[in-house]
């Protein structure tokens, strides 16, 4: 008992007496500091007494996230358990690996686990070729569900994006004050949603500054800004915009073994805004999805949906942050 007071003491930031005032259902607690125990009794996976269950808990809900390699992942999947946990949810992670359980696997165990509706995190319908069927079956027999980053229309559910096109007008604006006139664009595959929305702003860039467009598409992931990187610093670039943190990390792993340094030969610029952009070297500029807002709002979305309270089906976009740090700088110039 020691021991779980304590942990959820740290996590809730109270102290341990305080706890045990909530789990003894004592009065002299403030209603938000109450608030914060029971959400982190439900976070860590703790078995509320049963004079602290009441009418409020909601029953399971599955949270299916892509992978947890990928630092924003695992970001959405805590702000979502969390907000869910506030609102007496209790989330059930599902997360995916190249050939291990895959979304369409997860599906009939949830429902079979009676989950009381489903949040997806760049699934399927951020496949912008991938058969919607399966969510719009979801739909058909009633059972909630929202979608986050991946957009399709054809599902008739909330759906909540960072504004990609907003992300790369942010990055390229900030190197075109730097002096960059050959930019290249490293991105995830073109069936994917968020590339597709990044490539279509991207040439709009380019066009209107009359650059020559660079892009490469290949995956959202270390080596694949590795690849990508190399081929846009051969052909001429002075700065990349990245598809995803882990991409920029490739770029600059990229540069480092072409003889270039970060970012007096080459600029970076990162997207997701995760916590390891901070430390590496040097650190990186990136654009930072405001992952508090939308998660917290997917979730508000389907407690909504669950108490039969209907929610937008559109395409609601959140304004992402440019982050400047050490990985930009001026182009260099003839004789610097």
């Amino acid at each position: 008992m020691t021991g779980r007071l304590a942990r959820i003491a740290e996590h809730a930031g109270v102290s341990e007496a305080t706890v045990s005032r909530v789990l003894n259902n004592k009065s002299n607690v403030a209603a938000e500091t109450r608030a914060a125990v029971l959400t982190s009794i439900d976070v860590l996976g703790f078995e509320r007494p049963s004079h602290l269950r009441g009418p409020m808990r909601g029953g399971p809900v599955g949270l299916i996230v892509p992978e947890l390699t990928n630092p924003v992942f695992p970001l959405f999947a805590q702000v979502i358990q969390q907000r869910l946990a506030a609102k007496g949810f209790t989330a059930v992670l599902c997360t995916q690996a190249p050939g291990g359980v895959a979304e369409e696997d997860y599906l009939p165990m949830l429902l079979d686990h009676d989950v009381c509706g489903i949040i997806f995190v760049s699934g399927k319908h951020a496949e912008s070729n991938s058969d919607v069927s399966a969510y719009q079956g979801l739909v058909a027999q009633g059972l909630p569900i929202v979608m986050i980053n991946g957009h399709r229309p054809e599902i008739a559910a909330p759906s909540l994006s960072t504004d990609e096109r907003a992300a790369v007008a942010l990055a390229f604006s900030h190197l075109v004050q730097l002096g960059h006139e050959r930019i290249g664009l490293a991105t995830g595959q073109p069936r994917y949603v968020p590339s597709i929305r990044k490539v279509a702003e991207f040439e709009r860039q380019t066009a209107v500054a009359g650059m020559e467009t660079l892009i490469e598409q290949t995956w959202f992931t270390v080596e694949g800004g590795e690849l990508a990187g190399r081929s846009l610093v051969e052909r001429g670039a002075t700065a990349i915009i990245c598809g995803s943190d882990l991409m920029a990390l490739g770029v600059m792993r990229a540069a480092t073994q072409l003889g270039l340094t970060v970012p007096t030969d080459l600029s970076v610029v990162g997207y997701d805004g995760s916590d390891i952009t901070k430390y590496t070297g040097p650190p990186l500029t990136t654009v930072r999805q405001d992952v508090t807002t939308m998660s917290a709002a997917a979730a508000d979305a389907l407690a909504e949906l669950v108490k039969g309270h209907p929610q937008p089906s559109g395409d609601a976009l959140f304004a992402p942050e440019l982050l400047v740090r050490g990985s930009t700088a001026r182009v260099p110039l003839p004789g610097d």
